[in-house]
């Protein structure tokens, strides 16, 4: 006890205030004495704690709200019919991206897309977001969400109950998908839209995972092609890797006006620098 207190002082004088963990079953209660709550379980295996009483609650109202005003300032286009979600980094916004919202934007009523906010991508936040935006401004039926903490963050990778790496892939798609399921309740979400990954083997077994396990509550699992251009396969990687070969006229044609105009500017010049 005295230990567990001790850790959690010293992550408040970090300036950690808002702390998660992964305990096994029978810990989950020792730990809610010590103030944190469960947000979510693997029968059997983990639990997923914070230490904020009303933490994912507050969250869940925050996207209602979000979503109500998106629905004010359309003027009513958003409504309770054919609902789909994405969850998406965008390291940076690709024209595959674009690709991806804008054939969920064409086939449901409200799209919610989630942005991963945590800094730990070359481009940081504040600029995926912003050549995100830049990039949807055609898709009024799209709301933009951040993912906060709940959604493919550093918090929700439970590596330390595992002993493979495809078992600590599973547990974080299991996770990820009880969370989104809450979060599929609280806005209405019916199906969920990933592109294909022919490369990454982690990105491979979460699609999978998904396309499994997303039925069985109720939501269906959409996986999109990629979209390719000069018979090459579009991604943020290949953006990346074309920025440090200095290789623009490629860039520009992996990537909107508005990405590549932002590559350009004087604003990503301290970007562009650390990527070559």
């Amino acid at each position: 006890m005295n230990l567990i207190t001790h850790l959690i002082n010293v992550q408040m004088e970090r300036g950690n205030a808002h702390l998660f963990l992964y305990t096994k079953c029978e810990s989950a209660k020792f730990f809610h004495e010590l103030g944190f709550r469960e947000i979510v379980r693997i029968p059997d295996q983990i639990v997923f704690m914070e230490n904020k009483r009303n933490g994912f609650e507050d969250y869940l109202t925050r996207l209602q709200h979000e979503t109500a005003k998106s629905a004010v300032k359309n003027q009513g286009v958003f409504n309770e019919k054919r609902t789909a979600a994405i969850v998406m980094n965008a390291n940076p916004f690709t024209l595959g991206h674009q690709y991806l919202v804008e054939k969920a934007a064409s086939e449901n009523e409200i799209v919610h897309l989630f942005i991963l906010s945590e800094d730990c991508s070359l481009f940081p936040y504040s600029v995926r977001k912003k050549l995100i935006q830049a990039g949807i401004t055609h898709l009024p039926n799209v709301i933009l969400h951040d993912s906060g903490s709940y959604i493919i963050s550093q918090a929700t990778f439970p590596s330390y109950f595992q002993k493979t790496d495809d078992a600590v892939i599973k547990s974080n798609v299991e996770i990820d998908l009880q969370i989104f399921v809450r979060i599929v309740k609280a806005l209405g979400i019916q199906c969920r839209y990933v592109g294909d990954e022919p490369f990454s083997h982690v990105t491979n077994l979460y699609n999978q995972t998904m396309k499994q396990k997303l039925p069985e509550y109720g939501v269906a699992c959409v996986v999109v092609g990629r979209k390719e251009t000069d018979e090459h396969v579009i991604s943020a990687s290949a953006v990346r890797q074309t920025i440090k070969d200095k290789n623009w006229l490629e860039v520009k044609k992996l990537v909107p006006q508005s990405t590549f105009d932002f590559l350009i500017s004087d604003e990503a010049v301290p970007i562009v620098e650390k990527i070559q």
